[in-house]
Order: C-alpha cells, then sequence, then structure tokens
C-alpha cells in the first residue's frame, strides 16, 4: 500500500476532488438501487443524504430502491432482464465488478478514478474495483478489515502478553506460537479453534493461514488460486501441529464467536468491529482485538469494500448524473465524511479527519483499516472455492497430509475458475 499509517483517518488536509462529470444542463430523473449496506439501507438515513445532493445538483432527481440479501440479486437480474435496470447500485466488487462488470452490463467509471483519486485511495481497493484490462466499474465509498481478538485477561494470567504488540495490535507468528503455548501450558487448553463445519465465517481462517508465512491467496492478476504454495503448506502444517489450536469440524465462525465470549476458546479468528459491538458487554473479560500474525508483522487482513456501480442502459445524459452523483457522494468535502458514517464502515482515503472522533470503538478499530491486503474475492471460481476450503480444514483435522489436502482444494478451485 501507499500509506502504512497506523491511524490513516486523522492526518490533517483533506483531499478533494472536482466533478469529473456535470449534468446539469437539463433536468433528469435517475435511480439508486442500494444494499443494505450499514444505514444506506434506512431510508430515513438515505433521505438525508440525498437531500443534500438535491440542494447542490437541483437538475438531477434520485429515487431509491433498497435491497435485501435474500431477493436482492433475483430484483436486480429481473430488472436487467426487463431493460429497467438502475442507473446506480450501491454494493462491492462481486456484483459490480466480477458479475455484472464481467456481462458488459456496467458503465466505464474511469474518468472518475482521476490521478488524484488513485493517489488517495489504498491500492487494494483500487485493484478491486477494476477487472483484468483496468476498466473502473466501482467507485468505492467504504471498507471494513477483519481482525481476530483474545481474551486478554486469559493471557496475562498466562504472562502471554508479551508476545504481542499492544499498541500496534500485531505480532509476529513466532510470538503467536510462543503466545498459544503459553496459554495451553497455564491449563487452558482450548486455546484457538480452525472452525469448519461450513463457509461462515471463513474470512477468518483464510487470513490467518495466509498471514502466518506471507502466503497468498490467489495470484496477482485474480486469475488462479495459488494455496498450494510452500508458504500455505507450511502454515496449514504449523497449525495442525500446535498445542491449543484445534480444526473442529462442527463449528464455524458464528458458533467460535459464542465460544470466545463465553470464555471456553482463548481467542477468536472470526472478528470485527461488530462483533466487538455486540458481545463486549456481555463478556466477563477484556476483549483485545489483534491482527493476524505474520513472519515479519506485517499483516494483510482480509475485509470487504463498499461502492458505486453505475449500468450502462444506453443513455449517455443518466450515465453523466450517476456519475456527478457519485462524485458528490464520495468526493465532496462536506459530503463524503456524512456518507462513509452512514455506512458504519471506514472511508476507503484519507478525509483529513477521524469521522468517528466521539466513538471510542470506531476509532480502536481504525488501525486495522490501512492493513487490509489484496482483495481476491472478485477471482473466478469463487463459490466453489468457499466450498472446498472447509472441506479442506477438515480433511486436515480428520488426519489427511497437508499437501495432499492443499493439492486438491487448489485442483478443485482452480477448475472452477476456469469454467
Amino acid at each position: 500500500m501507499k500509506r502504512r499509517k497506523l491511524l490513516a483517518l486523522t492526518l490533517a488536509g483533506c483531499l478533494v476532488f472536482p466533478a469529473a462529470v456535470s449534468a446539469e444542463a437539463e433536468a433528469v430523473d435517475i435511480t439508486l438501487w442500494t444494499y443494505p449496506v450499514g444505514n444506506w439501507v434506512d431510508a430515513a438515513t438515505v433521505e438525508g443524504l440525498i437531500a443534500g445532493f438535491h440542494e447542490a445538483h437541483p437538475d438531477i432527481h434520485v429515487t431509491v430502491e433498497y435491497l435485501d440479501y435474500t431477493n436482492g440479486d433475483d430484483q436486480v437480474n429481473t430488472a436487467i432482464e426487463g431493460g429497467q435496470a438502475p442507473d446506480i447500485i450501491f454494493e462491492g466488487p462481486e456484483r459490480l465488478v466480477t458479475n455484472w462488470g464481467a456481462k458488459g452490463l456496467m458503465a466505464d467509471l474511469s474518468d472518475l478514478w482521476t490521478d488524484e483519486a488513485k493517489e488517495a485511495i489504498y491500492d487494494s481497493v483500487e485493484a478491486a474495483c477494476q477487472n483484468s484490462d483496468g476498466v473502473f466499474y466501482e467507485y468505492p465509498l467504504c471498507m471494513t478489515a477483519h481482525t481476530m481478538a483474545v481474551n486478554r485477561d486469559l493471557f496475562e494470567a498466562a504472562d502471554a502478553l508479551q508476545y504481542l504488540d499492544e499498541e500496534t495490535r500485531t505480532w509476529t507468528t513466532e510470538n503467536f506460537v510462543k503466545a498459544v503455548q503459553a496459554v495451553y501450558d497455564s491449563g487452558h487448553e482450548t486455546v484457538g479453534a480452525v472452525y469448519c463445519s461450513g463457509q461462515g465465517g471463513d474470512q477468518g481462517t483464510r487470513a490467518l493461514v495466509n498471514n502466518l508465512y506471507g502466503g497468498a491467496f490467489t495470484n496477482a492478476e485474480h486469475t488462479e488460486y495459488t494455496l498450494n504454495s510452500e508458504e500455505n503448506i507450511r502454515a496449514l502444517e504449523l497449525l495442525a501441529g500446535m498445542d491449543g489450536i484445534s480444526f473442529d469440524a462442527s463449528i464455524a465462525g458464528g458458533d467460535e464467536i459464542n465460544l470466545f465470549c463465553n470464555g471456553t476458546l482463548a481467542m477468536a479468528f472470526c472478528w470485527n468491529v461488530g462483533q466487538d459491538a455486540a458481545n463486549a458487554e456481555n463478556t466477563e473479560f477484556d476483549i483485545l482485538p489483534m491482527a493476524f500474525p505474520s513472519e515479519n508483522g506485517d499483516p494483510a487482513l482480509c475485509g470487504g469494500i463498499w461502492g458505486f456501480g453505475v449500468f450502462d442502459n444506453g443513455d449517455e445524459t443518466k450515465i453523466a448524473a450517476a456519475k456527478t452523483f457519485i462524485d458528490f457522494m464520495a468526493n465532496d468535502e462536506a459530503q463524503a465524511p456524512e456518507s462513509v458514517k452512514a455506512s458504519t464502515y471506514w472511508p476507503v482515503k484519507d478525509l483529513g479527519t477521524n469521522i468517528y472522533e466521539d466513538n471510542d470503538l470506531m476509532t480502536e478499530y481504525s488501525v486495522f483499516v490501512p492493513r487490509m491486503g489484496d482483495y481476491y474475492q472478485v477471482v473466478p471460481g469463487w463459490a466453489e472455492a468457499r466450498t472446498a476450503w472447509w472441506n479442506m480444514l477438515q480433511q486436515i483435522g480428520s488426519g489427511t497430509d497437508v499437501k495432499t489436502a492443499v493439492e486438491e482444494f487448489t485442483a478443485t478451485a482452480n477448475a472452477a475458475a476456469v469454467q
């Protein structure tokens, strides 16, 4: 990444990009469909955001439809088939770039990606918003990074806090091993679980494996799965042989969170700020969020990205108006912080201030956001790869040779990628 700032959201100097497109020559009506990204599904919140846009651009009128993740894809696909796709859609690269963009349904947003935008927005986010030919189908607004967490009370009692950096929330692989062993030796035998009953929370187990020795889940072009690297095999062999770490085929991510919060597990690999907000008051110990351990102490976290795409409905006036809306929501000095806060996530670039300065929890977790690594969830065959992942972990947990299980996963995932 260009900037490895620990609190990237607090630097001075606001970056504002001029509108790439002006669509006020004539009145135009456009539609925005939004998936439930934080409060972007709350009508009162969104209407407040759009009111500011209408004030600044009175000749562009925006109407909104709210989607959910149960029926939203069906609604969009039905609209596409009927020639009634929305002008703007708010979601992530998996849909905007890998799905509808790959089908040639989306407008090219490259003119929004000015040199200033490319310099400001995190590299991992920029890479995820374009296809392999460098065509941008998404302009991003917000992001989050997933973490792990430890039971600080247990770690302190086991004298294991010495192996992590509480200020930067990082640790090395070597110190992770020492910390787990210390907690295990203190009498808490269930330190952590590589959960694998299904795909729930699988971003945590992938981040754990990939970070331990610097492995990658896919190649840089996001066209091939690369789990069968020496680094990833070494990481899985390490976990399979550690005291205190089990491969548990009876639980998924949500179950692991419950076991962590009730004190059964000393650490959780399926964690983020939302879990902290939902569970901290009900736990009897101090939760310490941590980045995943890495060999050099410089982790690359998994996360989510959300932003805007524009369907190419053949009307250049509406496309231009949609781009004006996006530019205002994501780049306007006064509007952009409010747009991001409505998502309940973090900006994809420095906005010149800590937008959550009155929220201690969000400020605490902001340290992880600039550490988000490669956003590989846009690789072909993703759904099949997710299933193959937890099947592979189950095999390792039942005693299958790690290299054999990894090679089977890689073959299955890559076969799906080329279909």
